[in-house]
């Protein structure tokens, strides 16, 4: 069950009373049942929060189902864990106080000394190599690990028995990965430090339960701290969940009658959430939402595998030492039956040069099959053996043996792009990563930072200068200096118990001038402009350029911030969601629109301005989801626009290139075809 704050979540009971004909409202991935509306749509408000931790991989920052779903894949992982290794480890995880990395390393490195019973290996017998299989682990006095094996034949049966030294046993590989063995610890266990088994499972492998007085002691004081955090957790929790139900109660409430409240005061205040948002009688007609495209060469099940590996390798090419190439280009050269394309194969030279760098099991894999410490192209395929025995599942092991002859373009689609997704999430847990990773932060920081005090240093300057403006215009009033008639004047202060009330009576530009005009016009027929009403015009008119100047720095100043924050991104994040939760985004180097639906099972594009323009009408701007999306859809709009219109004149003009061609009954050359540019990639920053 996925975590809330680390912590269990308790589901809601459901109602034992319910009729076959009562309508209800039902969670699909938790099956909980609600009869009032409010508390289902506070429910689903909760479960959709990204607050979530899978509790086998310990990945947080996820919505309830995405948790679900991880924690469904990581089991059927650690059902793989050997069954020969299960009583051994769990010992040494029992009351460990040990972090989880570190408790991992420690029964990696003692498994691979002692080799626990049941293991099938081989041995050296008469200067020869002969399977065999623990029967019982001995020690003699001078502290060398003895071993009691039976001999095995071809067909696996016992020729023998005899107690041989652990040097003339060949070590194996463990026959799992880290990652593998970290989800088995987190599935055994109910508390870390100390970590504590599940009781059924320590009785069913022997395993005392009860712990030393040391670590009782810490537990008992742990135990306590802890159950008063997690009621003050829950209480908040508790008053969180009342809270969103009375106020979606009350919206819901309001929007079902709306129209029948005379006062102003009666109507709900938009935006609310867009699940209850209801046309009104007074509301523009909203266009039919338009189908996205679905017209992928990739697998749907693939696509956000996909679409992560290629922004990945895009963000971060400076560290992977990887030239940017676009999405299509990506998408043709996984689809490509060869063997041999080097857009593919500097993707993953790239990956594993940086593995080499600062991951020991990967570097130790590539030592003991005696390979180079630096990938070349011409073995990279070998690389990639040694990569999928590493990691040890039976889904990469099936394809071993097709890339070792060489027919690794033979590998259908998705499972090149689950093996580009193991290989990033592995760079994702180098220390190398990591510190470019703060390094990125920090510059992306430099310019929001920069951003938040400048806006609050202008608005300073801002309140400031108005105020000594309004009173330079109040003494101007009272002297005989430029005296403008109050209903002419930028701002109108009236003086009430002693506090300024500030009155905007801004005019246009236009509407400034044209009565600047007219008072200098009557003043010069009059003769009545003297010296100091000349200058102080002036004076009022140069104030004016340099606050049209300075709006424009600023204005200037705030988009320049903009691009460089834009350029420092360290991941694409989803511009927003609409109504029904479904995620949208716009991918840097490409011009299309991409859609996730809810659920993660569905993605589509929009790739054309008419498509984007039907999209951007059907968004409803009373609802929280869709008001945001569309503001951000209209922040990128214009550079949306250009690239699909670069991209609609590149497809113009290859078309164009091929009518003349083939008219000409000339063939043109493979490398001119847009389809295979993919194959004149080149890793300029390697």
């Amino acid at each position: 069950m996925p975590l809330y704050k680390r912590k269990p979540y308790p589901l809601v009971e459901n109602p034992t009373d319910l009729s076959s004909d009562e309508l209800v409202f039902q969670v699909r991935y938790t099956g909980e049942v609600f009869r009032d509306y409010t508390e289902y749509a506070s429910r689903i408000h909760l479960y959709r929060n990204r607050v979530w931790t899978c509790k086998v991989t310990g990945k947080s920052n996820l919505t309830y189902e995405e948790a679900l779903v991880s924690e469904q894949k990581a089991i059927e992982k650690v059902q793989q864990f050997p069954s020969e290794l299960i009583a051994p480890v769990l010992r040494d995880v029992q009351f460990s106080m040990l972090k989880l990395n570190d408790l991992v390393s420690k029964i990696s490195a003692k498994l691979q000394e002692c080799m626990p019973v049941g293991s099938e290996l081989h041995g050296r017998k008469n200067n020869r190599i002969y399977p065999c299989k623990i029967m019982k682990v001995l020690a003699d006095e001078a502290d060398k690990t003895q071993y009691q094996v039976a001999w095995l034949d071809k067909e696996k049966k016992v020729t023998g028995n005899e107690v041989v030294d652990g040097d003339d046993l060949i070590k194996k590989r463990l026959p799992y990965s880290r990652d593998v063995l970290k989800s088995f610890i987190r599935e055994s266990t109910y508390r870390s430090v100390p970590w504590v088994l599940h009781e059924e499972l320590a009785q069913k492998h022997g395993i005392s339960i009860d712990p030393p007085e040391e670590i009782a002691f810490k537990m008992s004081v742990t135990d306590k701290k802890r159950k008063r955090k997690d009621e003050n957790e829950l209480d908040n929790l508790n008053e969180k969940l009342v809270n969103t139900k009375s106020k979606v109660k009350g919206i819901y409430r309001q929007r079902k009658y709306v129209g029948k409240f005379d006062s102003k005061h009666d109507e709900p205040k938009f935006p609310i959430d867009d699940l209850l948002v209801h046309p009104a009688p007074d509301d523009p007609d909203l266009a039919q939402r338009p189908s996205p495209s679905r017209s992928f060469k990739i697998p749907m099940d693939s696509v956000g595998d996909f679409l992560m590996v290629w922004d990945f390798c895009c963000s971060f090419g400076k560290l992977l030492q990887l030239s940017p190439f676009s999405l299509d280009d990506f998408e043709n050269a996984l689809c490509c039956k060869e063997s041999y394309v080097v857009l593919i194969v500097e993707t993953h030279a790239a990956l594993f040069n940086l593995l080499i760098n600062d991951d020991e099991e990967f570097l130790s894999a590539i030592q003991r099959n005696k390979r180079k410490p630096k990938v070349t192209l011409i073995k990279w395929a070998e690389y990639l053996c040694d990569f999928l025995e590493m990691v040890g599942t039976a889904e990469f092991s099936s394809h071993r043996s097709t890339i070792r002859r060489g027919y690794y373009g033979l590998l259908d689609v998705g499972p090149k792009l689950e093996i580009l997704r193991e290989l990033v999430a592995r760079v994702l847990e180098t220390g190398i990563f990591k510190e470019n990773l703060d390094e990125f932060i920090k510059e992306r920081q430099t310019p929001v930072t920069t951003n938040k005090e400048e806006t609050l240093s202008d608005s300073r300057k801002k309140e400031s200068k108005d105020c000594n403006m309004l009173s330079n215009g109040m003494q101007a009033t009272e002297g005989h200096g430029v005296g403008f008639q109050a209903s002419n004047s930028t701002e109108l202060a009236t003086q009430h118990n002693g506090a300024i009330e500030y009155v905007d009576l801004t005019l246009s530009k236009s509407r400034k001038e044209n009565s600047m005009t007219e008072k200098v016009d009557s003043e010069v027929a009059a003769g009545g402009m003297n010296l100091s009403s000349k200058k102080g015009l002036q004076k009022v008119e140069t104030n004016d350029n340099k606050d049209i100047s300075e709006e424009r720095r600023l204005r200037q100043r705030k988009q320049f911030l903009r691009r460089e924050m834009e350029k420092r991104i360290i991941r694409t994040s989803p511009l927003g969601k609409d109504r029904y939760h479904h995620r949208y985004y716009f991918f840097r180097g490409d011009s299309r629109i991409y859609v996730e639906s809810s659920d993660s099972t569905q993605w589509g594009y929009y790739s054309r301005k008419d498509e984007l323009d039907s999209f951007m009408g059907t968004l409803n701007c009373k609802g929280i989801r869709e008001r945001a999306l569309k503001k951000e859809l209209e922040h990128y709009y214009g550079k949306i626009c250009k690239r699909i219109q670069k991209k609609l004149k590149e497809d113009k003009a290859v078309v164009e290139e091929a009518d003349v061609r083939r008219s000409a009954r000339i063939r043109a050359p493979p490398k001119d075809n847009p389809a295979l540019a993919f194959l004149k990639y080149v890793n300029k920053l390697k």
